[in-house]
């Protein structure tokens, strides 16, 4: 599976998901002020991520739509609100914020951005990374 998706995306994406462990390691398993700071450094970082996943659909409208529509655009937003939304909450409704955010873009992408929006290997991609946030999502939970 990983062998199909080109390096340089390949080596990103997989380095994205280092913010995510590390943090979940110092929010899970630091003490003190490490902990706060690796868990409120997660729920940023995993804002940011979820714009980013919004973005992918707002640049696949400007590139492939003549007339960008309503469902796209829209959702395009949706997943920066949600991390914005995120941003205001306290630890645990954050944190499950993000996870339902971060799952329901994976699901969007399967559903909507299949050849030729997206190459062939970008949902092998997306699962991979959504699994390795979740899963460090997760690990902070357990930690609080």
């Amino acid at each position: 599976m990983l062998a199909s998706i080109p390096l340089p995306a390949r080596v990103l994406g997989l380095a994205g998901l280092l913010p995510f462990w590390a943090t979940a390691i110092a929010a899970a398993f630091g003490q003190g002020a490490w902990a706060a700071a690796g868990l409120q450094a997660q729920i940023a970082y995993g804002a940011v991520i979820l714009t980013f996943l919004g973005g992918v659909h707002w640049g696949v409208a400007l590139r492939m739509e003549a007339v960008p529509s309503w469902a796209r655009l829209g959702w395009s937003v949706t997943p920066s609100l949600l991390g914005w939304a995120a941003l205001l909450l306290p630890p645990l409704p954050a944190l499950c914020l993000l996870a339902a955010g971060l799952t329901a873009a994976l699901a969007v992408d399967l559903r909507t951005l299949g050849e030729p929006l997206a190459p062939r290997w970008y949902a092998a991609l997306r699962r991979i990374l959504t699994l390795g946030a979740l899963a460090s999502l997760f690990v902070t939970l357990l930690g609080l």
